[in-house]
């Protein structure tokens, strides 16, 4: 049974979607198979993966609004072992036309369910909001996980996302857990970067990543070519950092599973 795993946070820019794409490409080449589902109105992962948004006949809308059935939302992409169900500039009207629909957080879970088993990971990319959609994912997954930015204003709004989820966690998804928070953008030569590290690992200890996500010119350049970096640069530091994290992910897990 696939693990499910939302990526949040509702700052923008701190790397979820780059997280999201990398992650997915390094868990595949560890020969996972692994699903990417674009809950994000502006489609940078379906584009980051190499999809034409264009040409895309059926996505995440069309499943949640016209029922369309979710294996035809599922596309390839260049690494084998990937598939991802792509967005639409139309999820942005979805929240609104989902408000009269029945049991209206758990659309997201009732599509994904079936698939689910075709799967070792499923990553959701969500928005940065905390919307329908955003509840919809959380409710649809089994963990999340947050992405941190070493700047200035990296902690705030956190408290706020994590009081989303634990409302989620008691209301609508009790096995909701976070996976771990992941520190991205980070420049060891910042002293800033060194102090927003040292308090997110003071604050929340255990649940962050041993891996960090430095900052990294082909990570920023692998999205313009639609490719993950793994495939653009395989030697870059973002392709090493995205590896580990993806080692870390599958032996946590793996423990976790042996543990139960």
């Amino acid at each position: 049974m696939g693990k499910i795993i939302a990526l949040a946070n509702q700052k923008g820019g701190v790397g979820k979607t780059t997280t999201t794409i990398n992650l997915a490409a390094s868990l595949a080449t560890l020969e996972k198979n692994v699903l990417v589902v674009d809950a994000d109105p502006q489609a940078n992962a379906s584009s980051g993966l190499g999809v034409d948004i264009k040409q895309v006949d059926c996505s995440l809308y069309e499943c949640i609004i016209d029922h369309a059935d979710v294996r035809d939302a599922i596309y390839t992409t260049d690494i084998d072992g990937l598939d991802i169900i792509p967005s639409h500039i139309d999820l942005v009207g979805a929240e609104i036309e989902m408000l009269n629909l029945d049991n209206r957080e758990k659309v997201i879970k009732n599509l994904l369910d079936p698939i689910r088993a075709d799967y070792d990971y499923i990553l959701i990319d969500c928005s940065p909001s905390l919307g329908l959609i955003t509840v919809n994912s959380l409710t649809a997954a089994d963990s999340v996980i947050i992405p941190v930015q070493c700047e200035y204003f990296a902690l705030e709004g956190i408290s706020k996302l994590l009081n989303t989820i634990k409302i989620i966690k008691n209301k609508l998804n009790t096995r909701l857990e976070i996976e771990g928070f992941l520190l991205t953008m980070y420049d060891s030569r910042l002293r800033l970067a060194n102090q927003i590290y040292d308090e997110v690992k003071r604050h929340f200890q255990e649940l962050v990543f041993k891996t960090v996500i430095q900052r990294n010119v082909k990570l920023s350049e692998s999205p313009s070519h639609g490719l993950p970096v793994i495939l653009y640069d395989a030697d870059s530091t973002g392709s090493k950092n995205h590896l580990a994290l993806a080692k870390e992910i599958i032996s946590k897990n793996t423990k976790d599973e042996g543990g139960r």
